[in-house]
């Protein structure tokens, strides 16, 4: 059989810059199209998280083409639809360095149906350069009469644009929503931590609802934690962060939000700061660097933290406090307790740094008290006289 196709990560030897791309296994040979499609994402600002991400689905795509042997140009009806089940049929690879054969995984359905969008995604794409016929794409999508529509869509006059084009081959999956954690569970999260540099991270993410990427990207010069941040040109009351997307941070962290932002802070995340900079200072070689954070205790000293150095810290964090402890949940966290709290939804979005207020939608968490408390108010109308 021949060899795959992979996704790589290719460094530029003149800038560093790194990019993803399409290689076939066994030639070595880049696959163009699918490189063109994967640089039109860095065009459009696209993360390099998003660029991995969508290489992979690619030559999944491509894989399965080869393996049953299709032009990737050209897929029928029922290859698609073969393709959407041999995508939960087919059992994942091994991961890496994994010793002992573990039970059987397969991808879920709402896996199935990211690939399945990058993939609609690329052909698009290739047909509007004329390497893949209209006949192709006519196939990705279907007329849809909209009997409920979604908040804020516009029907129209006389409801006439309720008929929209809907994704052929897609599984009707059960949204699962965000998980967040308790207040208890994060502060077991940062007595967990075995240093202040970690303990700073869990706590900034939970109380300010920054993504990984935008913590990781910060700058020291983003840090105004005084009263007053005058003295350094800015006119915002109170310690605050700035987050900003920059596109040139050497671990390659981006914030996903193209619009600069500022999140106050309180007085207890400043003071974990303070201790995670008498961490900082032992480190000389940390002294050089302007990212917020980086390697304090295996080498390279100072660099720039990286998204697989966080990972592997909230692994290890998980297995030691015996919880599940992802960054995302911290996001998710953050906005739970503000909606919960009564903060406006508008000062949420803001500070969350959405685009869309309907981006907000799956942050709100009924909880079981909430819901008896609720029952009981409308019960107290039904008592006996």
């Amino acid at each position: 059989m021949d060899a795959d196709f992979v996704a790589e990560r290719a460094v530029s030897p003149v800038t560093g810059v790194v990019r993803w791309v399409v290689v076939d296994a066994g030639s070595f040979d880049l696959h163009i199209e699918a490189v063109a499609f994967l640089a039109s994402l860095r065009a459009r600002g696209c993360s390099p998280n998003t660029e991995r991400a969508y290489a992979g689905r690619v030559a999944l795509y491509l894989n399965y083409c080869r393996v049953r042997r299709l032009d990737w140009r050209t897929p029928g009806f029922l290859d698609l639809a073969g393709l959407q089940r041999w995508l939960i049929e087919t059992p994942l690879t091994p991961r890496a360095g994994q010793v002992r054969p573990g039970p059987v995984r397969y991808r879920s359905q709402g896996t199935a149906n990211a690939v399945l969008t990058v993939v609609g995604e690329f052909l698009r794409f290739a047909a509007v350069r004329g390497w893949v016929p209209a006949a192709t794409t006519a196939l990705l999508s279907q007329p849809k009469l909209l009997r409920f529509t979604p908040p804020g869509f516009d029907t129209g006059e006389s409801g006439r644009r309720r008929r929209v084009e809907a994704a052929a081959f897609r599984f009707r999956v059960t949204e699962p929503g965000y998980e967040d954690l308790s207040d208890e569970q994060i502060r077991r999260m940062i007595a967990g931590a075995p240093s202040a540099r970690d303990r700073f991270l869990i706590a900034l993410l939970a109380c300010t609802g920054l993504r990984i990427g935008e913590a990781l990207g910060l700058h020291r010069g983003d840090m105004h934690l005084l009263a007053s941040s005058r003295v350094v040109g800015c006119g915002v009351q109170g310690p605050h962060v700035h987050v900003r997307r920059r596109m040139d941070n050497p671990n390659h962290a981006l914030a996903k939000s193209r619009r600069h932002r500022f999140v106050p802070v309180t007085a207890e995340l400043v003071a974990l700061y303070t201790d995670y900079q008498y961490e900082r200072d032992d480190v000389a070689e940390a002294a050089e660097s302007e990212m917020v954070f980086v390697n304090l205790f295996r080498p390279p000293l100072g660099r720039a933290m990286s998204y697989p150095n966080a990972k592997e810290m909230f692994d290890r964090l998980a297995r030691a406090v015996g919880q599940a402890c992802r960054p995302h949940m911290l996001r998710h966290s953050a906005a739970t307790r503000w909606l919960r709290d009564g903060v406006d939804r508008d000062v949420v979005q803001r500070l969350l740094g959405h685009a869309s207020p309907w981006s907000m939608e799956h942050y709100r968490h009924v909880d079981d008290a909430e819901a008896r408390a609720a029952v009981e108010r409308v019960g107290s109308l039904t008592e006996r006289p």
